[in-house]
């Protein structure tokens, strides 16, 4: 496979130290990458999971190592810790090995855009003020992440591709689909308020790009559940990638205007998978 060369990559939420981290897939991603810029958007290491159970494989190391090879080699490598790596946030603007820690970044886009760029957990007031409303939650999404993990063993045995039972699942609950949402408007209100022309984060493990209110939100996804990237190519165009069947674009977004954005395929518009 022809190595994807792109001016700019977002990735977040990797849940390293957990079983439920798809490390081998963002490996083959990163190792099949070269890009300019690297931002790492919050949830890297679970150190919530970690203080609990540690599970570290090679190809956890391996991840760690290809990041830092890729600063080595000269790309500029932003980490924005989230709320599973928290405690990383007291190294806000200090530089390891060449991966400056930021609480939140600015990236400038071939095209002249600025996005904002963070990892979106100041959003979410469940887990700012309610910590058992969250200990519940978190809880439940555990045993789906399990179950999940169990099915798609199942479905490799049987010679099927990898399928997300927990995004089915989550995606099917009214509560659920109700806070993305509310995040995913209050992303895009914070970079109206800010004067940015879009948002890039994480955090809520639902990859998309939308025209919200005017400016363009974007959401890397994760690699627990759907092994996305957010690209930027060198044009400026933004990409979304989902990998864990290897390489399929799924998204394609300069910015629209609203009217636009009604003319979208659906599966583009809500960030659906399109094969």
């Amino acid at each position: 496979m022809a190595a994807i060369e792109c001016r700019s990559i977002f990735i977040s939420d990797v849940h390293l130290g957990t079983r439920e981290c798809r490390a081998e897939y963002l490996l083959d991603f990163l190792e099949s990458s070269h890009c300019d810029h690297l931002y790492l958007v919050g949830d890297i290491f679970d150190l919530w999971s970690m203080r609990r159970r540690v599970y570290w494989s090679a190809e956890h190391s391996a991840v760690i190592q290809a990041i830092l090879d890729k600063a080595h080699a000269g790309t500029r490598v932003i980490y924005i810790p989230g709320n599973h790596d928290g405690a990383l946030r007291v190294f806000a603007g200090t530089e390891f090995q060449g991966i400056q820690v930021r609480l939140e970044a600015e990236h400038l886009t071939a095209d002249g855009r600025r996005f904002l760029v963070s990892h979106g957990d100041e959003f979410d007031a469940l887990v700012r003020h309610n910590r058992l409303v969250k200990t519940l939650g978190d809880g439940a999404y555990q045993v789906l992440l399990r179950l999940n993990r169990h099915y798609n063993r199942w479905r490799g045995y049987m010679g099927h591709p990898y399928w997300s039972l927990s995004a089915h699942v989550k995606n099917r609950v009214t509560r659920a689909r109700r806070y993305m949402r509310h995040f995913e408007e209050a992303a895009a209100r914070e970079a109206v308020h800010r004067d940015y022309d879009g948002y890039i984060c994480g955090h809520i493990h639902k990859a998309g790009i939308e025209s919200i209110d005017g400016v363009l939100y974007c959401n890397d996804g994760d690699w627990v559940e759907h092994c996305t990237a957010l690209t930027e190519d060198f044009q400026g165009n933004l990409h979304l990638l989902h990998w864990s069947d290897h390489i399929r674009t799924e998204v394609i977004h300069p910015v629209p205007s609203k009217a636009a954005a009604a003319d979208l395929p659906l599966a583009a518009r809500i960030g659906v998978a399109v094969p």
